[in-house]
């Protein structure tokens, strides 16, 4: 059986494969589709992550979030140890600083900040995924320790969680672990999943 950093290596690859122009035509079709769900166009506050090493780019879905006048949300890590996320607003043109991992992030000061529960939608960035929406994520763990709430919490139905990514990064299944919290949906360039229970 492949191990799972194997398998994170290989689907990072593909997804590094892709063009600049393949890029761009994914982040379009993208924001195409899912801007047309209910899921989406019910959400006031939404948020989406800042893409890096290939990651699908919301950032077109996220414009057009903002022209229907929602407020939009990207992470930033809490301070150490806590391995966790909160979600700050952010508006295009918005300063931003890189984390400890390099990944840009908007500034705390005088910005809204949001735990995870105040938000309507989450667009959850992953590794790899499987067809009943299972995702393999960067290993890090940390939007499985911002979200174990809903492990506990089975009749919150806040955010609702859709996975982004390429469609070269789907495999034909993928084991959970018990600390794994499922996702709603993945949406990739050429179709949205959902997970049964879900709908």
């Amino acid at each position: 059986m492949i191990s799972a950093d194997t398998l994170r290596r290989s689907l990072r690859s593909a997804r590094a494969a892709l063009s600049a122009a393949e890029q761009q035509r994914h982040a379009c079709a993208l924001a195409c589709s899912l801007g047309k769900q209910i899921t989406f166009l019910r959400a006031y506050h939404v948020g989406a992550y800042w893409s890096t090493n290939g990651e699908l780019d919301p950032f077109p879905l996220l414009q057009r979030a903002h022209t229907r006048h929602k407020l939009c949300f990207l992470p930033a890590l809490r301070p150490y140890p806590q391995r966790k996320l909160w979600f700050i607003e952010y508006r295009p043109g918005d300063p931003l600083a890189n984390n400890r991992f390099g990944i840009p992030e908007p500034r705390l000061h005088n910005r809204r900040l949001r735990l995870p529960w105040a938000l309507g939608l989450l667009l959850v960035p992953l590794v790899g995924f499987d067809a009943r929406c299972n995702r393999l994520g960067m290993g890090g763990g940390y939007y499985d320790r911002t979200l174990a709430y809903l492990r506990r919490c089975r009749h919150w139905r806040r955010p609702r969680l859709i996975g982004i990514a390429h469609e070269c990064q789907r495999v034909e299944a993928l084991t959970p672990n018990p600390w794994d919290v499922p996702l709603d949906m993945i949406a990739t360039e050429v179709r949205i999943y959902a997970r049964k229970d879900s709908l």
